[in-house]
């Protein structure tokens, strides 16, 4: 049985939505109150301007602490790397990325014909790619696809880890993508661009810690000279959505008290996800602890396919993703577990991993 489409699972009021990492508790009230008097004023009547509201740029330096930088505001974190890998494939000898990984980044610069090399880290030590792995497959002008976090598994690259890997990168002057979508779950994150800066592009999004998924904005940073590679002819000329923007803008300007919430709720959720799995002897968590807001769940001994676990549980009304939208060598063998969402949620979760266990174990 096919899994369901975004839109038959939107058809499920009740439904739990733990499968697509996405914030859903209750937003902070400035941010709705910034989209009511967006609406009301008709501003989705209007044009943005090309590279996003000026505060707004503003802000996300400022949160990412990259004063030097530029920032410009796109369709979704997605929509900037879908335009960074386009452009940047005619001088790119490759994409080098992970397996677990997120897919379409390569799909985006296979479309200018540029080759994938994928390297394994599902049983690497550490669940992430390394300088030595990548020093087997660097080629000169190659473009590496760091997720930091790492979605699917929660793993963080230390500082140590990105310079080695960044010595590769300048010495056969290849780009860095620093996806650092989950950034703001980590414990103590750093940046590849503080330490190379001339050929990084981080990209930066909303729709997790601020949980604005459906309003679709994110953006993309680098240093001045390197964006505008990417603003002369921009993806979207017409400026990202109005109303997500205010949104963006109100969220960031009270980010400190939301993200300390945010980040309690998400570590108490955790802790309840890995304390069930224990319970229970279901699956075997991966990372732990998962430094993003997930958690991936290896259920390779249980004998069900990943696939099976999640409609098991989707038959309880709970929505959690196979690995094998993310990985096509180690899909089967886990799930994915969203976390900053209401504890509820996580308590229905629980009843129906405990459930699954039971008649596993029958």
């Amino acid at each position: 049985m096919p899994a369901p489409t975004f839109e038959e699972l939107l058809a499920r009021p009740t439904l739990a939505w733990m499968g697509q990492n996405t914030t859903h508790l209750e937003p902070p009230a400035a941010v709705v109150a910034a989209m009511t008097a967006s609406v009301a004023s008709r501003e989705f009547q209007l044009y943005a301007p090309p590279l996003g509201f000026e505060r707004l740029r503003e802000l996300i330096l400022e949160d990412l602490g990259l004063a030097e930088a530029d920032a410009w505001v796109t369709d979704g974190a997605v929509g900037g790397l879908y335009h960074l890998c386009t452009v940047l494939a005619p001088e790119i000898s490759q994409l080098i990325t992970s397996d677990p990984g997120w897919p379409w980044p390569g799909r985006f610069v296979g479309i200018g014909g540029r080759p994938l090399t994928v390297l394994d880290v599902y049983d690497q030590p550490g669940a992430k790619l390394s300088a030595a792995q990548i020093a087997e497959v660097i080629e000169p002008r190659s473009l590496i696809y760091l997720i930091d976090p790492l979605n699917p598994l929660g793993s963080l690259y230390s500082r140590s880890e990105l310079e080695a890997i960044v010595a590769l990168a300048r010495e056969t002057e290849s780009y860095i993508v620093h996806d650092c979508t989950y950034r703001h779950f980590a414990e103590g994150h750093s940046l590849v661009a503080e330490l190379y800066p001339e050929r990084t592009f981080t990209t930066y999004s909303f729709s997790k810690w601020l949980g604005l998924a459906g309003l679709r904005l994110g953006a993309v940073v680098a240093a001045p000279e390197l964006l505008t590679r990417l603003t002369t002819v921009p993806a979207n000329p017409l400026g990202a959505p109005i109303l997500a923007q205010r949104a963006a803008i109100a969220g960031l300007e009270g980010r400190g008290p939301w993200l300390q919430m945010l980040r309690e709720v998400n570590r108490r959720n955790i802790a309840a996800v890995e304390r069930v799995v224990a319970d229970t002897g279901f699956g075997s968590v991966v990372v732990s602890p998962s430094q993003a807001n997930f958690l991936a769940v290896d259920v390779s001994a249980t004998g069900l396919h990943s696939e099976e676990v999640c409609a098991r549980v989707l038959a309880q009304d709970v929505f959690i993703r196979p690995g094998t939208y993310q990985s096509p060598h180690f899909g089967a063998r886990f799930v994915k577990i969203s976390t900053s969402v209401p504890e509820h949620w996580v308590d229905r979760f629980s009843e129906a991993w405990t459930a699954l266990a039971q008649e596993a174990a029958r």
